[in-house]
């Protein structure tokens, strides 16, 4: 991973609107094998080059699961980070993620419940300034008061 911000934990208290974090990673021929094996997705579309290059995206992509799996990273490493509890999460894919992609997995503060530690989350992966997806994702975050 390139460009990262701080690993750590932003406790509710200290959280507000519009506060963001990032992270950038190349995806790999690797990340897609490994998350093939683990997640036991095998669709040739993400690991046959020859199958690949007959479907609507002329080549190998990446599992979508995987380009979201970074938006988790944002949010269990930097924003809320440690402690963070996910709750819920929409995704809708835009575009593919091919190997050798460098995707930028961003999350921003769209609402806070200070009361119930709930923050809601812009979330977005880009590539080459595109977005290839978008969603919201609802947490629970840490507090001071429970550490």
């Amino acid at each position: 991973m390139l460009d990262n911000m701080p690993r750590g934990t932003i406790c509710i208290e200290d959280i507000e609107m519009g506060m963001t974090r990032h992270l950038r990673k190349v995806v790999t021929d690797r990340d897609i094998e490994l998350f093939a094996e683990v997640s036991t997705d095998r669709n040739p579309v993400h690991l046959d080059d020859d199958y690949a290059q007959d479907t609507i995206f002329e080549g190998r992509i990446a599992h979508g699961m995987l380009t979201a799996g970074l938006i988790s990273a944002v949010i269990g490493e930097q924003l809320p980070g440690h402690g963070t509890v996910y709750m819920g999460q929409t995704l809708k894919f835009l575009a593919p993620v091919r190997p050798g992609d460098m995707v930028h997995a961003e999350v921003e503060v769209i609402g806070i419940d200070h009361g119930k530690r709930r923050v809601q989350l812009d979330c977005r992966c880009l590539v080459n300034g595109k977005k290839v997806l978008i969603g919201e994702a609802t947490v629970l975050a840490p507090s001071r008061k429970f550490d």
